[in-house]
């Protein structure tokens, strides 16, 4: 994707969100909540030099056979990572946005509908899935045995 989808959404002097340069770094793992129109947690993996982002409508799964929907959405830049705070009203995805787990992830294996990657961070652990339904953004985020 890239970041133009995520520099068309914002104005940048309304809102303090990084605009990112688009720099590779190391396998950052980041779940932010983010309580907007809705409640929601945004998994984020970085990849070829963004965060590939996902957003999930409720917990993320911490135990094996618990299974949620992930949502693709725009990439955002890595430096979001560590991105805190108040999305204003008005803006896209106005609301709060806070880190609730990050670390580092292991990619095992990756195709066009398909990531399996051992997530490092302090309230996920181990390996997990992303399986998208066929044709579309929609993925299933699992916790593998």
């Amino acid at each position: 994707m890239g970041l133009e989808e995520y520099w068309k959404k914002r104005d940048f002097e309304k809102t303090r969100e990084p605009k990112g340069s688009g720099a590779d770094g190391e396998n950052i793992y980041v779940i932010q909540k983010h309580q907007a129109t809705h409640l929601h947690y945004d998994l984020r993996l970085e990849m070829d030099g963004v965060l590939k982002s996902w957003a999930v409508p409720k917990t993320p799964p911490t135990e094996s056979g618990v299974k949620r929907l992930a949502v693709q959405v725009e990439d955002h830049p890595v430096e979001y990572a560590n991105f805190e705070g108040t999305i204003p009203e008005g803006q896209y995805g106005a609301g709060t946005v806070e880190i609730w787990d990050k670390g580092w992830y292991i990619l095992r294996e990756r195709d066009e509908d398909k990531l399996v990657f051992e997530i490092r961070g302090a309230k996920l652990r181990g390996d997990y899935c992303l399986v998208r339904f066929k044709g579309r953004n929609n993925w299933l985020f699992f916790k593998k045995k």
